[in-house]
């Protein structure tokens, strides 16, 4: 398929992953529609730091996803969905669940139905490493168990299986990309690696953090914009589920050495159990797989990981950044 001109939607366009996404489709020469959560201060999320030259180039759509009209209006003209609209801190589904499920499943649904009803050429719809769980075996490839650890995780797992029961009973043309620990410029306080750089551009000296030694498999977050629109350009790819990752791996120890050493190398390390997860919800290795996506995409990651850690660092470390975030208390 070729993407180039083509009218594509951007669910959760607004967020972290979303809006380095619209970016990508703009350089790829596409009509985008980004769908914004819907707000009485009119504020568009991390699309309100694009330039005005860029936001023209925008149609800003504001609604939400767990309202099957405003989707229904959002969807209806457009060649390619791209659905990453969802709740995804961790820590605050265990307060909750109730509204993960509204968003993350529901809204799913939303766009699926829509979808149909619009005649869409191809869906992308977003998952995420947390529904393989703690590896079973590494790599993990997409026939990984799946394993709901978290109320997150399970709406994540119902929202992809959602997904795939669309393309088997309709022949809706659906894809689930399936992004491991993406992370980099605009990412949330609730992510590790904001958390451990903030702490250390706010000068503290002890970086709180919970358990130190979950692997995760560490990609940026252009190196995952550009994996969402090879995906979507193959022609290889309908019914499938595909990780988007490095295929290496960091504990979560040395991650944060690695942060120290390049903002303030005589900070140390302090526990924090209110960082912990319960102890069967944390996901302990994560290391993905990434031959399939390499096998019917020409995608491979472009930024190594202190490539992209010190963009990031370099980010945060503009002040006007900086002061969005709030370093001294725990983002659930």
């Amino acid at each position: 398929m070729e993407i180039k001109n083509k009218k594509v939607l951007v669910t959760g366009a607004d967020g972290f992953i979303g809006s380095h996404l619209i970016e990508q489709l703009l350089r790829e020469e596409c009509e985008v529609r980004a769908f914004t959560y819907y707000n009485s201060f009119n504020l568009w999320g991390w699309l309100d730091s694009f330039s005005k030259e860029k936001l023209g180039q925008i149609e800003i759509f504001a609604g939400d996803i767990r309202d099957s009209n405003r989707v229904r209006q959002a969807v209806s003209g457009v060649d390619i969905i791209f659905h990453l609209a969802a709740i995804v801190g961790i820590p605050y589904s265990y307060y909750s669940p109730e509204s993960y499920i509204d968003t993350n499943i529901k809204g799913t649904l939303n766009i699926l139905q829509s979808a149909m009803a619009s005649k869409v050429e191809k869906v992308m719809v977003t998952s995420t490493s947390e529904v393989y769980g703690t590896a079973r075996y590494v790599p993990i490839d997409e026939k990984h168990p799946r394993q709901g650890q978290s109320p997150y995780s399970a709406t994540k797992i119902g929202a992809d299986n959602m997904a795939e029961s669309f393309y088997r009973s309709f022949d809706l043309p659906v894809v689930i990309a399936r992004p491991f620990n993406t992370y980099g410029p605009r990412q949330s306080a609730r992510a590790v690696i904001p958390t451990i750089i903030t702490q250390l551009l706010s000068g503290s000296e002890k970086i709180r953090l919970g358990s130190l030694f979950p692997t995760r498999d560490l990609v940026f977050v252009k190196d995952v914009a550009e994996g969402f629109v090879r995906i979507a350009e193959s022609d290889k790819v309908i019914g499938e589920e595909i990780n988007i990752a490095t295929q290496m791996e960091i504990s979560i120890k040395d991650l944060a050495q690695k942060l120290i050493d390049i903002i303030n190398p005589r900070a140390k390390i302090d526990i924090d159990d209110q960082r912990i997860r319960p102890r069967n919800s944390e996901v302990e290795r994560l290391l993905g797989s990434n031959s399939k996506i390499i096998k019917l995409t020409n995608w491979r990651p472009k930024y190594s990981l202190e490539e992209g850690l010190r963009e990031t660092v370099e980010w945060f470390g503009n002040k006007d950044n900086l002061k969005l975030y709030k370093s001294g208390i725990y983002n659930v």
